[in-house]
């Protein structure tokens, strides 16, 4: 889907606890200040028989959260647009957002812990499936605004999407972002050859080819730094070793990270996350609200 040079956030909301931590995040993130905002509430329209007029006109919620959320985010963003759509929630938002060619979708979840999976059917994981965009899940708001970031990198497009995302946000001037690659490195098996000559022979070669390994993904995050700088951003980088999902995770704490950015690869055609993947692990685990980009 083809972008517009000019930022644009849609959020999608039903007045819950959830989505005004997400507004909320929304409002202390790093986005630019001349992004063009949209909220849209859907209320789900029952069938085959729609509505009367007089319930209808005496459900206000839709309309109260969505001009409630409106004032919330006008703080910022003046011109911020809010719409009610007769729809599901997911469908709703997944087509105001490409109507609307949305960078950047924002979405509660409704998770209970840490290490739990996101519940199947919810909205939050019906949009992060089926999204052409970057979305933001927020599980709850950071206690401060957005002034570090962390971007999980392994030199794919999808990664590569994520740094060239964070690049149009606007840094604070302590802003920074913390790039961290996991290297998978080769290890002996206890199966191998029992000769002692054989042995060496093999053990210089995962040496060798681990350190390839090591460099190709250090080179590549020395990379994305240079980018991310010429956007304004300080940078660090940091390449780990051992299970991707674990070293990140515990790289969010290290980094004091209050914003976790993730490549999301999506299957062709369904659009949707590859169940098990490093990036549905980060979105499940993360203590910090995570953005996904495609």
């Amino acid at each position: 889907m083809a972008r517009s040079a000019e930022f644009r956030i849609l959020a999608g909301v039903d007045g819950s606890a959830h989505a005004r931590g997400a507004l909320a995040t929304l409002v202390e993130g790093p986005w630019p200040d001349t992004a063009r905002v949209r909220v849209v509430v859907a209320r789900q329209t029952r069938r085959p028989h729609r509505r009367s007029i007089l319930l209808s006109a005496l459900d206000r919620n839709p309309d109260d959260a969505a001009e409630r959320a409106r004032r919330t985010l006008a703080h910022r963003w003046p011109d911020t647009e809010a719409i009610v759509v007769d729809t599901a929630p997911t469908e709703g938002i997944l087509t105001q957002a490409d109507r609307f060619r949305a960078d950047v979708i924002v979405v509660g979840w409704r998770g209970y812990g840490p290490a739990r999976r996101l519940l199947m059917g919810s909205v939050s994981r019906g949009v992060v499936r089926g999204a052409k965009s970057a979305v933001l899940v927020v599980r709850r708001r950071p206690s401060a605004p957005i002034r570090q970031i962390m971007v999980a990198f392994d030199g794919s497009p999808n990664a590569w999407s994520a740094v060239s995302l964070v690049g149009r946000l606007s840094p604070a001037r302590d802003g920074r972002v913390t790039l961290v690659g996991v290297a998978e490195l080769l290890v002996p098996t206890s199966r191998g050859p029992a000769v002692g000559g054989v042995r060496a022979s093999v053990a210089r070669e995962l040496n060798r080819i681990n350190t390839e390994r090591s460099r190709a993904a250090m080179k590549a995050l020395n990379r994305a730094a240079k980018e991310l700088k010429r956007s304004g951003w300080r940078t660090r980088t940091e390449l780990r070793t051992g299970e991707p999902l674990r070293e990140l995770i515990d790289s969010v704490s290290s980094s004091q990270a209050q914003l976790v950015v993730v490549g999301a690869r999506g299957t062709s055609g369904v659009r949707q996350l590859l169940l098990g993947s490093v990036a549905e692990g980060v979105l499940n685990q993360s203590p910090v609200p995570v953005l996904l980009c495609r």
